[in-house]
């Protein structure tokens, strides 16, 4: 007799390959990937980081990171997400939400927006120690 584990939590959330990502490796401009992919978190997870090194106001980086979030949000809910659980660093279509989200944790940090810095950071952190370790630890 199989017994279903209470204790377990939600299983992992693995997005799909997202194409903006190979686009991005193969040195496409952000803002040109953001273009042809509106729907990218990987696009926008670019695009905010791109314009953070470039020394862009911090409420920029923070709007184009919001927009990567929202559409992870989207992304992850297609994908079987239930609003928690695991999101593996370790799974690369992951990383576009992670970032993102990391991104925007930097950001809202960065224009007094404390409350945001701290909700962005634990969920990153519940979503992925393995990515708050890299992206903000």
């Amino acid at each position: 007799m199989n017994h279903l584990d209470l204790m377990a939590g939600p299983p992992p959330t693995h997005l799909p390959a997202d194409p903006a990502a190979t686009e991005l490796a193969g040195g496409a401009a952000p803002a040109d990937v953001v273009r042809r992919h509106p729907e990218s978190p990987a696009a926008w997870a670019a695009f905010a980081a791109l314009a953070k090194g470039e020394g862009a106001d911090d409420v920029t980086v923070y709007a184009y990171s919001r927009v990567g979030y929202h559409r992870s949000l989207d992304m992850l809910r297609r994908n079987g997400w239930k609003g928690h659980g695991p999101v593996p660093w370790e799974h690369e279509p992951n990383r576009g939400f992670l970032q993102s989200l990391a991104l925007l944790a930097l950001s809202a940090r960065a224009i007094g927006e404390t409350a945001e810095w701290e909700r962005c950071s634990e969920f990153l952190r519940d979503s992925s120690p393995a990515a708050y370790d890299a992206l903000l630890g």
